[in-house]
């Protein structure tokens, strides 16, 4: 079985190109994908050749973990997935000729039908936003209070903000340097770093993935206070003595969990939570190489979606 995926070839070399797909096993279920998104952090890093080496990294690849489509086949032990039902798909391996390190930018994927989560009708093309939002969630519940200061208004941060307040805590203050995306702030304060003088955060959530701020924001830390990382970052440092002195406590948020995921749904459906107005691009699947790069360098860009209806 064949099918049409994004493939980078090696740094900033894109293109539509058709991939095999593995044989679908009797857990797994076959999802013809509607839409997904693209990731202006780990899959720019993929695409501009910075992304740190791991297990599974290499060229050719198939990027995407923000997917969203209709189950086509399932297999027989595919418990709890029908044909027809639509899912979130957080990335997919099934493929035989090029990595499948994320693996959600196709027009069909096969993967174990415990990673297709059913999502409501309702949800449409936002539902490609649910990692982003599981991951927020994931940064927010590992520590011991949410944050009260989250850095970067993009679309996650604006996520971490509206987790943080249907969780029915206090609004967080969020710093933007870019004037183009200081708007859009739903029940919280939206300023640049120069505007605001607090000095005593308890939690601070960066989602900037500048190397270089910790010890920006270390200073405005509380004692005790924490910051948590995030973001992606190929390699971070900070002056020790500050910290000391704060007794600064440092963590970084790691892939979500299944929980996170659980969790935003249950918000979603209480209708606490809303992931409207955070979809700003849309492109035919067949234009990949010009979203990947408007994604990637237009500020105005929020969130890039691909259309993959129309490809056969």
């Amino acid at each position: 079985m064949n099918t049409i995926a994004v493939v980078l070839e090696g740094p900033e070399r894109l293109a539509l190109a058709p991939v095999e797909l593995l044989p679908p096993g009797d857990d797994d279920v076959v999802v013809d994908i509607e839409w997904s998104g693209i990731s202006t952090g780990t899959e720019r890093l993929l695409w501009s050749g910075r992304m740190p080496a791991f297990p599974g990294m290499g060229y050719p690849l198939v990027p995407g973990y923000e997917s969203v489509g209709r189950i086509q086949a399932a297999g027989p032990k595919a418990t709890g997935r029908q044909v027809g039902d639509r899912v979130f798909v957080p990335g997919s391996r099934g493929f035989s000729n090029v990595r499948g390190l994320f693996g959600g930018a196709a027009a069909r994927v096969v993967l174990p039908a415990a990673r297709a989560i059913p999502v409501a009708e309702s949800l449409g093309e936002e539902a490609v936003l649910l990692a982003l939002a599981a991951t927020a969630q994931h940064a927010i519940a590992g520590g011991p209070v949410p944050p009260d200061l989250v850095v970067g208004h993009g679309v996650l941060g604006r996520l971490l903000a509206r987790l943080i307040v249907a969780a029915g805590h206090p609004p967080p203050t969020v710093w933007e340097t870019n004037p183009d995306r200081q708007g859009g702030a739903d029940g919280y304060r939206v300023c640049h770093p120069d505007a605001d003088e607090r000095r005593d955060y308890r939690a601070i959530c960066d989602v900037s993935g500048d190397a270089k701020i910790l010890d920006q924001l270390i200073a405005r830390l509380a004692p005790g206070g924490e910051v948590i990382l995030a973001g992606f970052y190929s390699e971070i440092s900070f002056q020790f003595a500050p910290a000391f002195m704060r007794e600064a406590r440092l963590r970084v948020a790691a892939e979500w969990r299944e929980a996170d995921l659980t969790r935003v749904l249950e918000l979603l459906n209480a209708g606490k939570l809303s992931l409207a107005g955070l979809i700003t691009h849309r492109e035919p699947a067949r234009a990949a190489d010009a979203a990947y790069r408007t994604a990637f360098g237009d500020p105005a860009c929020l969130k890039m979606i691909l259309d993959w209806r129309s490809v056969a």
